[in-house]
């Protein structure tokens, strides 16, 4: 039953997810992101930092400790408190100098664990060299990994990767390009789809009562006429263009993890009329150790060796169950939930729906 409730659910959410914000599927050409890096050392580390054979944090900590006017030999140094990080961060083109983003670090050493540290004052650079800005601050975690005296050891999600909220400044502003050529800016959609795209320039037609101010170019390209009176005030006209509602489409897809025994449809999925007959065959082999004992005075010896019983079995299904056909997803659970199999059955049943051709969807699997 909880695939059942699982399946209707969906339906819900998608029915709702028909009609989005223009802001939601699409952005504006020129409206882009960087990716930052930078290299540094989380402090503060309770005896979970790199030991001496990460050679790379030796290194660090003295030369930092060099810019402090501090001189240091590398073979006197072993400090656990200390941890050589990767910095990532994902910014925006309109950020300004001086906005605060978040930050990710994640260990590169031998670390055990990142827990209460500090980040140092670290520079993130872009691809080319640049430096755009610059991070520090407390890590959060969200996890422990703790070694206990006994030498038992208790942990808790993952300890060697955590975020910085707003540990990063900008100090130099991204490239920035511009929205709009001469009087015409392009709307981009992020999942290309000729349906959405045409529907998206139908919306904003109607929305300026025009019907000539956008035109659909292909599945992902959308162009759009400033208006003259509008060219002053660009913000405002694009900010009226991203609340725009659009119906959008997407394709049938049915996407398994096998993994994990997940299954989840789309909307549109559908099935023919199909008649399904399955099967369970379970394997086990039970090992049993036993000792062989040699006669009295045979001088043999004693041998353990391990049984090994091998067990089949198998639940015969006689009756195939016939379905009319399902033309949408809770059809479909229900259809799916009458053959009274485990997900991970379901999964093997939504394969050979689809070799069989009864299955009208793209069938994605993890």
């Amino acid at each position: 039953m909880k695939m059942k409730n699982i399946l209707i659910c969906f339906v819900l959410i998608s029915s709702m997810l028909f009609s989005q914000r223009l802001k939601d599927v699409a952005y504006f050409k020129g409206v882009t992101s960087e990716q930052l890096i930078g290299y540094g050392l989380v402090v503060g580390l309770a005896g979970g930092g790199d030991s001496y054979r990460s050679t790379f944090t030796v290194q660090s900590i003295t030369s930092m400790l060099k810019r402090f006017g501090i001189t240091v030999s590398d073979i006197n140094l072993r400090t656990r408190n200390v941890a050589a990080v990767m910095v990532t961060a994902t910014v925006n083109n309109f950020l300004k100098s001086g906005s605060e983003f978040d930050v990710s670090v994640a260990s590169m050493g031998d670390a055990t664990s990142l827990m209460g540290g500090t980040l140092l004052m670290t520079p993130l650079s872009g691809k080319e060299g640049t430096v755009y800005g610059m991070s520090q601050g407390a890590v959060s975690v969200g996890g422990y990994d703790i070694n206990t005296a006994t030498g038992g050891r208790v942990m808790k999600n993952h300890a060697l990767s955590g975020r910085i909220p707003n540990g990063g400044v900008m100090q130099q502003e991204l490239k920035n390009n511009g929205m709009s050529e001469g009087n015409v800016i392009t709307i981009l959609l992020r999942k290309p789809d000729f349906t959405t795209a045409s529907n998206i320039s139908l919306a904003i037609n109607t929305k300026f009562s025009s019907d000539s101010l956008s035109l659909a170019i292909d599945a992902s390209e959308i162009k759009v006429n400033i208006p003259a009176d509008r060219l002053a005030k660009l913000t405002t006209f694009l900010s009226e263009i991203e609340g725009v509602t659009v119906a959008t489409d997407v394709i049938a897809k049915v996407v398994l993890n096998e993994r994990t025994g997940t299954i989840v449809a789309g909307a549109n999925v559908r099935i023919l009329p199909v008649t399904i007959s399955h099967g369970n065959l379970k394997i086990s082999v039970d090992a049993n150790t036993q000792v062989s004992q040699p006669d009295g005075f045979s001088q043999g010896k004693t041998v353990m060796f391990t049984d090994l019983k091998p067990k089949v079995d198998r639940e015969d299904t006689t009756t195939a169950i016939s379905i009319n056909g399902a033309t949408n997803v809770q059809e479909v659970a229900t259809a799916l939930n009458s053959l009274r199999v485990s997900p991970r059955d379901i999964i093997a049943i939504f394969q050979a729906l689809k070799e069989a051709g009864a299955l009208i969807a793209e069938l994605i699997i993890m």
